[in-house]
């Protein structure tokens, strides 16, 4: 039987997706994959993987494609691991490193440079091989996942870009949705369907299997109870919306 390949993010905030997958009738059809967000949107351009946990930073890319869930990562306010972070007040700095691992933040910083904070930082590309700990004076970086918890305390000034979102806009930020770009069947998308259901409900059994942990337990059940937002309603797909009017309007 043909297995469907589905690309997902390696992050803790997909750990309950990842775990209702594991977990239901729907993990015998496929072949699931971790990626950072970043390479999920290339595997399904490429059409390397049939589905993808797509950022929606990368769906001006798509000629067509179908959301095939009411899940998605998001968040409504402080999200905590997409952060710009430096030891500079905000209107000091002149650069911004930008995570090589994420388009939606990268998008979303430009936004709010552009729209909420009026400053015009150069932007420069952070490379893997770059310690993004030795910022100099004036500089910043964004950054994402699960490496902001072990950075979130290291410099002085750290800014939650959703959280900066809501208040701009009030309107909640959606990071990523599952979507596809082929005709995929009907009992397929409804088992998936069941197996995120699954992984939702089940948060701590996910924090249970996820490695590795870099915070606490606790804490880790916490982040996902109360930053992570994963059901993609209707405020949600305005904010998508709201996102794509700007990020079209960037100069």
């Amino acid at each position: 039987m043909k297995k469907y390949k589905v690309s997902a993010i390696s992050y803790l905030n997909t750990a309950p997706f990842a775990y209702g997958l594991k977990h239901s009738s729907v993990f015998n059809k496929i072949e699931l994959l971790y990626d950072y967000p970043a390479e999920c949107a290339r595997k399904l351009a490429s059409n390397q993987v049939d589905l993808s946990l797509l950022p929606v930073g990368a769906l001006s890319d798509f000629i067509s494609f179908d959301i095939v869930s009411n899940y998605c990562i998001g968040s409504i306010g402080k999200v905590r691991s997409v952060v710009l972070m430096g030891n500079s007040n905000l209107n000091d700095i002149k650069r911004i490193y930008l995570d090589y691992q994420s388009r939606t933040s990268v998008v979303l910083v430009k936004i709010l440079c552009q729209n909420v904070w009026n400053i015009t930082p150069d932007f420069i590309p952070l490379k893997p091989s770059d310690n993004y700990k030795l910022l100099t004076e004036n500089e910043a970086i964004v950054l994402i996942g699960d490496r902001v918890f072990d950075t979130e305390n290291y410099f002085s000034n750290v800014i939650d870009l959703s959280n900066e979102w809501f208040n701009a806009y009030g309107l909640p930020f959606v990071f990523a949705v599952w979507a596809t770009t082929k005709q995929l069947p009907r009992e397929f998308i409804e088992e998936l369907n069941n197996g995120l259901e699954l992984g939702v409900n089940s948060m701590e059994k996910a924090v249970d299997e996820f490695s590795p942990l870099s915070i606490s337990r606790e804490d880790a059940i916490n982040y996902l109870k109360q930053n992570i937002s994963f059901t993609l309603d209707e405020e949600k797909l305005k904010a998508i919306k709201l996102f794509q009017t700007l990020s079209a309007k960037l100069k």
